[in-house]
């Protein structure tokens, strides 16, 4: 396992949309656990929470511990904490910290928006670097999260402003079917969504009538990893 693919965005979140209201339902803490593969072999477990931080702002935090081969070896733990608005459906980005703690490798990113000014700060240790923010966007960690509200929707194809670390970049996604899915939680007809403006290997599995989070999810920018829903408690 590299230390890179534990960098990877592939956790998501969610919130309940009202079935007759055309705006989102109050999201709806919750905690979640993923088994971590690479190459079919268990190499980690995954945690992600939600919860309110006030004054309308959301926190969701990933924590990514090494269980299994080189990422136990090195003691490799990744912290991903967003803190974001609702805009719409769209979990709106106000800030971003990443850590990753190794036993050879400590690093950090740090990212914040500021939208009276509309400009995103980005910063990993060598200096901030500033680019235009956009409405609605999002970063890396809450990307499966916007995916799975779209879902919800009933959209088919969803264009994704992503707030990376230079520039903010449109992602393409689009449903490709519905396949049967198995993991610990259990078995799903999950709907299947895959990144299409770039060779990037992402494919996500909802099922967006019980849960507001991906059940799987594999990528292969990075390492050959996959996440598999443990469980999913409401809190």
């Amino acid at each position: 396992m590299t230390i890179r693919s534990l960098l990877a965005p592939v956790l998501g979140l969610g919130l309940l949309l009202g079935a007759q209201v055309a705006i989102a339902a109050t999201p709806t803490n919750f905690t979640a656990t993923y088994n971590v593969l690479q190459s079919g072999e268990p190499v980690g477990v995954a945690t992600v929470s939600l919860r309110p931080a006030g004054n309308g702002e959301w926190i969701y935090r990933k924590d990514v511990k090494g269980t299994g081969g080189l990422a136990a070896m090195l003691g490799a733990d990744v912290t991903e904490t967003s803190r974001f608005r609702w805009n719409g459906h769209v979990p709106e980005a106000i800030s971003y910290d990443y850590r990753l703690v190794a036993s050879i490798k400590n690093k950090q990113r740090h990212m914040a928006v500021d939208w009276t000014t509309r400009q995103v700060t980005v910063n990993e240790g060598k200096g901030p670097q500033t680019y235009p923010a956009s409405p609605g966007m999002v970063e890396r960690n809450t990307t499966p999260l916007a995916l799975g509200l779209a879902l919800r929707d009933g959209k088919q194809q969803v264009a994704l402003p992503v707030a990376v670390r230079q520039a903010v970049q449109t992602q393409n996604f689009k449903i490709t079917g519905r396949e049967a899915i198995k993991v610990p939680a259990g078995s799903f007809n999950a709907v299947r969504i895959d990144r299409t403006d770039a060779d990037r290997g992402f494919s996500a599995w909802y099922a967006p009538d019980r849960y507001p989070l991906p059940v799987k999810l594999s990528q292969h920018d990075g390492g050959d990893m996959e996440l598999d829903l443990v469980s999913y408690r409401q809190q």
